[in-house]
């Protein structure tokens, strides 16, 4: 008789032998470069006529399949790019048809991204926005608390922070240079669009592609007119939110990264006109932070339109500010950087040359869009995500209600209120239009 166990025992060696030389990477079996479906993530592009297109072209290791925008005429162009790509025009048919999307890429105007975003999160996908996260401070404390609870991976717009610059801004802020930080100035070359306007009276006949009772969404209702679209939606009120809306968190990113601010304890500034309608075209406003540990109270202000900060003392002369850039004053000197911290130095530049530069200590980026996709696939969390962007895109929001009250607020953080103002606290909410809800 046989050996039965000897033979089993054969045979299992066998078998073991043939798997090891027949299961191969799924990578080896598609060739160089392969990714298997299973690893590639389906994305939703909504608002994908402008910056959203772009966000997209980042993307593109994975799969673009739907993409969704009120104006097939703008978007023809993304249309053309991605041409088996699903259409739509109303982004809620596109979530209820399209369960098997991933993760939803958001690039409408500021005033649709909280409703688009919350509806996502509703579903459990992952989330990809335009900054500023919201267009009001109540949308920006609904998207954290939605951001806590959800557990999807996020990403803010803020590009900027996956650069090398901001980390070395970190760095050379940290090693005491300058001493501590008390004032950090802020100075941008927009707006770029019309502001302190009014609204315009003449009426325009709506393009054929364009779906503009879906493009006002919880907006208040009005006539379609240029002025407002494409691009131009960021100087009015109801639909976007100014110079300090549009460019503060790229520029406040670097900063609070670099001094670890927290909520400011009061805000104010100054303006050219401002309209019922319009951010104005002109603008300065100042933030106060508390202090924070053995780091002292932090002063900042931020100029648009054409205004900027004093100049420092110890600038070279004939070297001019720039269109854009932050200034860091310390107790023993100055850090000057690009307006998103890159080539930060000591002013004046000169003192670089025999000045050791601290260590790096900071990892550089894996890249702002491929950190967003990690996080989707269990990586690690992106840095700008909403647990981030939110409180950020609150801040910045915080100087437009100085700006439109005219008055010196007083922030009460963890009320979520200004103290003593109802006028200002009307600013936090905002009524939507009939039939939309957050």
């Amino acid at each position: 008789m046989k050996n039965t166990h000897n033979s089993r025992r054969q045979f299992l060696k066998t078998t073991a032998v043939v798997s090891a030389a027949t299961i191969v990477p799924r990578h080896v079996l598609g060739g160089v470069g392969y990714k298997a479906p299973s690893d590639t993530l389906v994305i939703a592009g909504v608002g994908v006529g402008g910056m959203g297109g772009v966000y997209l072209r980042n993307c593109e290791s994975e799969n673009i399949a739907v993409l969704c925008d009120v104006d097939y005429g703008f978007a023809q162009r993304t249309f053309d790019r991605y041409p088996d790509a699903v259409r739509y025009y109303d982004y809620r048919r596109m979530l209820d048809q399209e369960r098997g999307i991933d993760a939803v890429v958001i690039g409408t105007p500021d005033h649709t991204h909280a409703v688009i975003a919350m509806a996502a999160f509703d579903l459990g996908k992952h989330i990809y926005c335009a900054k500023p996260l919201t267009r009001t401070i109540y949308e920006s404390r609904k998207m954290l608390a939605a951001t806590k609870a959800s557990g999807v991976a996020t990403q803010m717009s803020t590009q900027g922070q996956a650069e090398d610059g901001p980390r070395r801004l970190k760095e050379l802020v940290n090693s005491g240079a300058i001493g501590a930080v008390h004032h950090v100035h802020i100075w941008s070359d927009r707006p770029i669009w019309p502001q302190g306007v009014d609204r315009p009276e003449e009426r325009m006949e709506k393009p054929n592609n364009l779906n503009w009772d879906l493009w006002l969404g919880p907006a208040p209702d009005r006539p379609y007119h240029s002025a407002y679209h494409p691009f131009r939606h960021r100087g009015w009120i109801d639909f976007g939110t100014g110079a300090l809306g549009d460019m503060g968190c790229h520029a406040f990113d670097p900063v609070f990264r670099a001094l670890d601010l927290v909520a400011p304890t009061k805000v104010y500034g100054s303006c050219t006109t401002i309209t019922s309608e319009t951010f104005p075209s002109a603008s300065v406003v100042h933030y106060e932070f508390p202090a924070r540990g053995s780091r002292p109270p932090v002063k900042l202000s931020w100029y648009d339109g054409g205004l900027k900060p004093p100049r420092p003392g110890q600038l070279e002369a004939g070297k001019e500010l720039g269109r854009d850039g932050l200034i860091f004053e310390g107790e023993k000197g100055t850090i000057m950087s690009g307006f998103t911290g890159a080539n930060p130095h000591l002013v004046p530049e000169a003192e670089m040359d025999h000045f050791e530069r601290p260590p790096k200590t900071i990892a550089s980026s894996i890249g702002h869009y491929n950190e967003w996709i990690e996080a989707c696939k269990g990586g690690p969390e992106a840095p700008c995500h909403f647990g981030w962007g939110a409180p950020l895109t609150e801040i910045v929001l915080l100087g437009n209600v100085a700006l439109r009250t005219g008055r010196t607020l007083d922030w009460d953080a963890e009320k979520g209120e200004f103290v003593g103002d109802s006028d200002a606290n009307a600013f936090i909410q905002e009524p939507y239009r009939a039939g939309w809800t957050l």
